[in-house]
């Protein structure tokens, strides 16, 4: 639309169902272009990606004519069919229910963009539940544990 002005920044975060290490360093550099690709193709802009064998953190620049929820969506569908089309995984991939979607500020972008890359070497300290709930509450979001993560039965 016309005259309309905005800078959005959100971090995303969303993990393997069940939190299983399922993302192998052989692919997961494509996993991150083709997720990127999806983003772009909606129109946004992928500021960082990165993440471990269990989840994932993307920092973008996200237009408002398309929802969050609508671009996650998009995310988590396209590339869960491409991994399993491409036979990346031994078991049918899934993403988790759910994500974290965090706002940042434009002097904020650096530093969060460095928290991205550095995901390997900053899980040899911390596992990713206790890293988003850190997030959840950094950012003051209600929830209940019992709701964050489903386990493997």
């Amino acid at each position: 639309m016309a005259n309309t002005y905005t800078q959005i920044h959100i971090h995303f975060v969303f993990a393997v169902k069940y939190r299983q290490a399922a993302i192998h360093t052989n692919w997961k550099n494509d996993l991150y272009k083709y997720i990127s690709g999806i983003i772009k193709n909606n129109n946004h802009k992928v500021l960082a990606i990165n993440g471990v064998s269990d989840h994932v953190h993307i920092l973008i620049g996200i237009r408002p004519a398309q929802s969050i929820s609508e671009l996650m969506k998009s995310i988590k569908q396209n590339s869960s069919k491409w991994i399993n089309e491409n036979k990346f995984t031994r078991i049918h991939f899934e993403w988790q229910e759910g994500y974290g979607a965090f706002s940042y500020s434009k002097s904020q972008l650096s530093a969060v963009a460095d928290y991205i890359e550095n995901q390997e070497e900053h899980h040899k300290k911390k596992t990713f539940k206790e890293e988003y709930i850190n997030f959840l509450e950094k950012f003051e979001v209600d929830y209940d544990e019992k709701f964050i993560f489903k386990e493997l039965i």
